[in-house]
């Protein structure tokens, strides 16, 4: 039975930071030489061709960095609850954050000195990538959402829901479509 690697805790990984995951085609010039693939399956959902009266933006109110399996993880619970409660084609739904940024970690050791990274010292301490996140400012859309204005609070309460996958608090604005 093959041991499945574990993620670090979402909280290693939430502070914001300068990037520096620049990919390039000259070897030289890239700082990381791989990059991970993501784990978000679609970005756009439900039916895109008809007219809604209401727009629904799931905002973030802090500024931090979000993993790609917690914005996965968040999406497949908003999908569930539109489709179980307002239908599959009665819908329209943005996510609206990419994960750009890489993140990296050093093995560590599992004993006694648990800071020390593995018989590297410092001559490699810029860490292999393990994965991406999105980098959130303040007042930043994630979801954005549209209905007709029977199936507001059903929408409502879909986003809210997935808001409890992502590491932070969001707000609901709620805006009518002009035509």
């Amino acid at each position: 039975m093959a041991a499945s690697k574990r993620l670090r805790t979402g909280h290693s990984y939430r502070q914001t930071e300068r990037p520096y995951t620049r990919m390039s085609k000259r070897r030289g010039k890239a700082f990381i030489k791989s990059c991970p693939p993501h784990k978000i399956a679609k970005f756009v959902m439900g039916n895109q061709a008809k007219d809604y009266t209401y727009k629904i933006d799931l905002n973030s109110k802090g500024q931090l960095q979000i993993r790609h399996n917690a914005i996965e993880a968040a999406r497949q619970v908003v999908v569930r609850r539109f489709n179980e409660n307002v239908g599959p084609q009665d819908y329209h739904l943005i996510l609206r954050i990419f994960p750009h940024q890489v993140q990296r970690e050093n093995k560590l050791y599992s004993g006694a000195s648990k800071g020390d990274r593995v018989n590297t010292g410092m001559s490699q301490s810029f860490g292999t990538p393990i994965g991406r996140s999105a980098q959130v400012m303040v007042g930043q859309t994630l979801f954005t959402a549209f209905v007709n204005e029977r199936h507001l609070e059903a929408a409502k309460k879909a986003l809210m829901a997935g808001m409890m996958k992502l590491p932070y608090s969001a707000v609901l604005k709620v805006t009518e479509v002009k035509k």
